[in-house]
């Protein structure tokens, strides 16, 4: 499963994710879009959740997690760390429901982690405070991740990628999530 942080319909987050979806078919691997504009959630509120539970979109968003056996993640840096919408998303999955363990939607997933940045840094602080979280709550981070520096000039108009060396590191991605699903017995 693949999702972006970010969910404006033009963010260089979106295009990059659907460019590793691209990439992972071409590993050999079912990938699923999940567009998080799809699945709306309030800010966690435990109050709320006392209340009601955890909101339909939440529940909706767990399942399609629950039912893939690793994350994708291209996740905006905002302010050196990672946006609102990825954590707040992985907060209300992460609560366990009647008769679950804590965090058993998360533990034993893998993940691998994506950003751009119109900086130098293509966003690769954001992906460090992201995988500390992720590893937090059961999840193992591969150790390849994507930055695309110089963002406004990585894509051409139909966002794509225009250096040689982001298109061989999405790609490097993708084979590195097809090779841990499969030394994993999972099928590709």
């Amino acid at each position: 499963m693949i999702f972006a942080g970010s969910i404006r319909k033009e963010s260089f987050h979106r295009k990059l994710a659907l460019l590793a979806a691209g990439s992972l078919r071409e590993a050999g691997l079912d990938v699923t879009w999940a567009d998080l504009r799809d699945f709306p959630m309030p800010f966690y509120d435990g109050d709320m959740e006392a209340e009601s539970g955890l909101p339909e979109r939440a529940k909706a968003f767990k399942e399609l997690v629950r039912d893939h056996d690793a994350l994708v993640i291209a996740s905006p840096e905002y302010n050196g760390s990672y946006s609102a919408l990825p954590k707040n998303s992985i907060d209300w999955i992460s609560r366990p429901e009647a008769g679950e363990e804590p965090l058993a939607v998360l533990r034993g997933k893998k993940a691998a982690l994506l950003s751009t940045s119109p900086g130098s840094g293509g966003g690769q602080r954001g992906l460090r405070h992201l995988r500390e979280l992720l590893e937090m709550v059961g999840v193992s981070v591969l150790p390849l991740q994507v930055t695309v520096p110089k963002a406004t000039r990585a894509f051409d108009a139909e966002g794509r990628l225009l250096r040689p060396a982001d298109i061989e590191a999405v790609n490097g991605l993708a084979a590195q999530v097809a090779e841990s699903l499969t030394a994993n017995g999972v099928a590709a």
